[in-house]
């Protein structure tokens, strides 16, 4: 199928469906009009458009949590004591590895190692294997609504299977499930699968069952400059809208300085919309996911509750729909299920002193978000002009010749030609411009900053700033200074 940024017809989706569902066993269990009924089912405090739309309403941020195990009982267990002890708002189901990278046969090794070992052997909950049924169990245990998140290029049957056991999102899209994740994969076959992805659940959307859709906001986690994740969200936003989804929520990774994180929800919101209605999206449900820190964290576990606050404070305080927590043991690895919840417990104290409270705008606020809107406007016109209006076809140029570049990503599909770096206040600018078709007016306030911090420290601007930068919140600072 060639990739155009057309909505998929009816005999299309259904063609490549037969393929799809033949690739496990439990795919046979899917039968679309029985899920729907299915999903007509479930309570709406257990739909997750809807928890989402009545948080937006009544201006609260919600906390959700990353979690999964690879028996289905364990797993249970996990998110029941989440949803109980940690006071979860809304609960994930992080999927294994084996799993995103569709390599189910190993999938169902670990799962028989793990009831022979007693405890996980798979770092996540293996969905597709464990088919529809047990999807179902898992979100008839719970009281909060339950989504998919993972980290996979093709996630059709993983979405098939999830969607019609009752969970109500699926986290990715395209490039944010592609470019940070995988080497060697394609974009126009994670363009396209996630079309199919978008398109099933534009599919339940006609059927009346609120299916909501997330791109994965942080991409590498690392020092990425907001404008580039912002025009990556912007872009997933847009294809799953021409594939019928309403309830999008876009995402934005915390770098750590709070005007800066502030200002980037802020002008994602109000360019995403903007976006969707040029092109005629006109009822899109638009919430917003801010990801705490996704770089290196204190092993220290009260420093790391330090950082967790602070990402939580900042969520808050740009008005994000929700929050992604992170736990207290993010530098040993899998958290225990109490030091999930504690991470929960002590990201929720914070969004309850700050409730109704938000950042009031200023010179600097507004100054921000009129250099990120400017700089993502200066990315998007580009990815339009080379797809001669196709964002589909433009998107796949545009990391061809370098106008889209993810730092630190490990395809071979990204330029790996921008580098970033902190100004003197922690704000992360572009010191490296690659090819991105930035005006010279930018390129030269960035490069200001950044001279700036350089004078400040007495050493020149360079790749050794960005190496510092990268190790900072480990060693317990936001900006990489030279030791002294």
């Amino acid at each position: 199928m060639e990739l155009k940024n057309k909505r998929w017809t009816e005999e299309e989706f259904m063609k490549q469906r037969e393929e799809v569902l033949t690739q496990w066993p439990t795919g046979k269990d899917v039968d679309l009009q029985e899920a729907a009924d299915y999903l007509k089912s479930i309570p709406e405090h257990k739909n997750f458009a809807k928890k989402l739309r009545k948080a937006k309403e009544e201006g609260v941020t919600l906390a959700q949590p990353r979690a999964g195990v690879a028996l289905v009982d364990k797993h249970i267990e996990l998110l029941q004591y989440l949803q109980n002890e940690g006071e979860a708002d809304l609960l994930p189901s992080t999927i294994d590895s084996y799993t995103r990278q569709n390599r189910y046969e190993e999938c169902e090794v670990g799962i028989e190692e793990s009831i022979k070992e007693g405890r996980s052997m798979l770092n996540g909950f293996p969905a597709v294997n464990h088919g529809v049924e047990n999807c179902r169990k898992v979100v008839e245990s719970v009281n909060l609504p339950v989504q998919a998140r993972h980290g996979t290029p093709d996630s059709r049957l993983l979405a098939e299977i999830i969607h019609a056991g009752g969970w109500t999102s699926n986290e990715g899209g395209g490039i944010s499930y592609n470019i940070p994740y995988a080497k060697s994969v394609s974009l126009e076959k994670t363009l396209l699968d996630w079309q199919y992805c978008d398109r099933l659940a534009g599919m339940y959307e006609e059927m009346g069952i609120e299916i909501n859709r997330e791109p994965f906001g942080p991409l590498t986690g690392t020092l990425v400059p907001p404008s580039m994740s912002n025009v990556v969200a912007i872009i997933e936003g847009l294809l799953a809208a021409e594939q019928g989804v309403k309830s999008i929520t876009l995402g934005y990774g915390q770098c750590g300085n709070l005007i800066q994180d502030v200002a980037a929800i802020r002008s994602l919101v109000d360019q995403a919309n903007e976006y969707f209605k040029t092109y005629g999206y006109n009822d899109i449900d638009l919430t917003t996911v801010f990801h705490q820190w996704m770089g290196g964290f204190p092993a220290d576990e009260s420093k790391a509750f330090g950082v967790i606050s602070w990402g939580a404070a900042t969520a808050a305080l740009a008005g994000a729909t929700k929050v992604i927590v992170k736990t207290p043991h993010e530098a040993i690895g899998i958290p225990t299920m109490e030091a999930n919840a504690q991470g929960i417990k002590a990201t929720k104290q914070v969004l309850n002193l700050l409730k109704g409270q938000s950042l009031t705008m200023s010179k600097e606020l507004e100054a921000e978000m009129e250099l990120i809107k400017a700089e993502t406007k200066c990315i998007l016109d580009k990815v339009f002009e080379l797809g001669k209006g196709d964002l589909a076809v433009g998107t796949v140029k545009a990391f061809e010749v370098g106008v889209l570049d993810i730092p630190f990503a490990p395809s071979q599909y990204n330029a790996g030609k921008i580098l970033p770096a902190r100004d003197n206040n922690g704000a992360v600018r572009y010191l490296e411009f690659g090819n991105i078709p930035f005006t010279k007016d930018i390129k030269d306030f960035n490069q200001g900053l950044l001279e700036e911090r350089a004078k400040t420290e007495g050493r020149k601007v360079g790749f050794q700033m960005v190496v510092d930068d990268i190790y900072a919140v480990g060693k317990g600072t936001l900006v990489g200074r030279p030791e002294k």
